[in-house]
């Protein structure tokens, strides 16, 4: 059975999506939609409704008015965390339809869809839990005089999601701005919108009124632009391209409202020679071609330690050639699709661009042909040795399942390469020594360190960037500050009335 047979077997799958404005489904105001293919196939999936500038207008509208005039932000916290567990029961009881969505809509394997759907069903647990004790504080002051402050919802929330995670960003944006009160207007990849557009269904079903979760799928320099530019909108949040959240930035900035930016990544993993070997060629795997290397902190830049590096590579090179790319659902298939051929392009001109510079390659270099799914776009994992910081593959993100490798000789030469980036996302350090990993970890410029650790991301653990990988941090508690305005309120209770001017 094909993916596309398997999903259209559940209940999740149609042949169109519309549009979610002011809690209902509605069509495109120009009648326009997006053809959604599954990468692994080729295949057709469905139709979407192709959100305008019109329907911008109304989501904006809708979230507005449930913002300024509705119950949502008014909710006792309580209520709204009962609400927030409820859209993860129900999400979870639909967890293999989701997975299989998410699978028919991406290409990605069933064990990354699996990992991911767990995932966005955790971050609103998580945030359910975390609104909680998400309050002001009381602060000392002198004489007669107290002061407390209150955390108030920021307002009306644009929300630009990328095709890489469809279900996972979606939940990693939605679920904190709801959590504090806030209303969102959503829009997701052109490419994969489906998983978000259910998501917005199940924050109905669950109990969110109508108006505060809108999606609105279209295109980024039409119905992305004009969110990010609307006077009534106070807040955008993306994830995507540093070009594009660059745009995205000054755009907002004429009307300044408070942006939250996850951008690209080049993200270094450095390997020591005491490492755990074995462990550290397993975790370097995950690291680059997981989600295969679709990632915005895959650790593509891979930095081994010259007394090892002979061993480590022999072994890490024999595994990468042992991964399977085959059917998503099967759980044999470590390594998914890439999303489209443009992107598949993009992976090849890469490569290319290495090899005529005078790199080496070790494993992979060329699209893959996977039997059963000769019309999906695939490409093999790729190993690539004797490159240097000059090359173009060493410094841009490739965003598909390709690795350099590089020697370093001490811990100070590690650092430097490591830190040899315009970008800060995510870094890898592998080390029994507990002190050099404290080290490494303190002095390289990234907002993730994952030190024996192949894992970037879990409910409660920031995730963000430093330089050009954006500001602000998400899935964490401080997320819920990006989504609320502190109000500091002085107030005096002195018997005799103040008269500062002593007139």
């Amino acid at each position: 059975m094909s993916t596309q047979q398997i999903v259209e077997s559940t209940g999740l799958k149609r042949d169109f999506y519309h549009l979610i404005i002011n809690g209902e489904k509605v069509e495109s105001s120009s009648g326009q939609t997006i053809k959604t293919y599954n990468p692994a196939t080729g295949e057709l999936v469905a139709e979407v409704a192709k959100a305008t500038k019109e329907d911008a207008e109304k989501a904006v509208q809708a979230a507005r008015e449930a913002f300024d005039h509705g119950k949502w932000r008014k909710y006792p916290v309580n209520r709204r965390s009962q609400v927030l567990n409820k859209i993860a029961s129900i999400m979870r009881s639909r967890f293999k339809e989701l997975v299989e969505l998410e699978i028919s809509d991406t290409g990605k394997s069933l064990d990354a869809a699996q990992g991911q759907v767990s995932q966005a069903i955790e971050d609103f647990e998580f945030y359910a839990g975390a609104i909680v004790g998400h309050r002001g504080t009381v602060n000392n002051m002198p004489g007669q005089f107290q002061n407390y402050t209150e955390k108030e919802p920021v307002g009306v929330c644009a929300q630009i999601i990328p095709w890489n995670y469809p279900l996972m960003m979606a939940a990693w944006k939605i679920a904190p701005a709801i959590a504090v009160g806030c209303s969102v207007i959503v829009k997701p990849a052109s490419l994969t919108p489906l998983t978000a557009i259910i998501l917005g269904e199940i924050c109905l079903e669950a109990g969110v009124p109508a108006g505060v979760v809108n999606i609105v799928p279209g295109s980024g320099a039409e119905v992305g632009d004009y969110l990010v530019q609307h006077p009534k909108v106070n807040k955008v949040a993306f994830t995507g391209s540093t070009p594009i959240g660059k745009d995205i930035m000054g755009k907002a900035s004429e009307t300044l409202k408070r942006v939250t930016l996850e951008l690209g990544g080049k993200s270094p993993n450095l390997v020591f020679e005491d490492a755990d070997i074995d462990a550290a060629v397993d975790g370097s795997l995950y690291g680059i071609f997981y989600n295969s290397g679709q990632s915005c902190e895959a650790r593509s830049r891979l930095y081994v330690h010259e007394d090892i590096y002979d061993e480590f590579i022999t072994k890490f090179v024999e595994k990468t050639k042992k991964l399977v790319l085959g059917n998503p659902l099967d759980k044999g298939t470590h390594v998914g699709a890439i999303i489209d051929q443009g992107q598949l392009n993009v992976i090849d001109g890469f490569v290319k661009s290495a090899i005529e510079e005078g790199a080496e390659i070790l494993a992979g270099g060329k699209p893959a042909k996977v039997e059963g799914f000769e019309g999906g776009y695939w490409y093999e994992p790729t190993v690539i040795a004797n490159v240097n910081h000059s090359m173009t593959v060493v410094k841009e993100e490739i965003f598909g399942p390709v690795v350099v490798v590089m020697k370093f000789k001490d811990e100070k030469e590690a650092v430097k390469l490591a830190n040899d980036t315009e970008f800060g996302l995510g870094s890898a350090v592998w080390t029994k020594d507990g002190a050099r990993g404290t080290r490494v970890a303190n002095q390289i410029e990234a907002g993730i360190v994952m030190l024996n650790c192949p894992f970037s991301a879990m409910p409660g653990t920031p995730f963000g960037g430093y330089k050009q990988s954006g500001f602000g941090r998400e899935l964490c508690i401080e997320t819920l500050d990006l989504y609320t305005e502190t109000k500091s309120i002085v107030s005096y209770y002195g018997s005799r009335p103040l008269n500062p001017f002593g007139v």
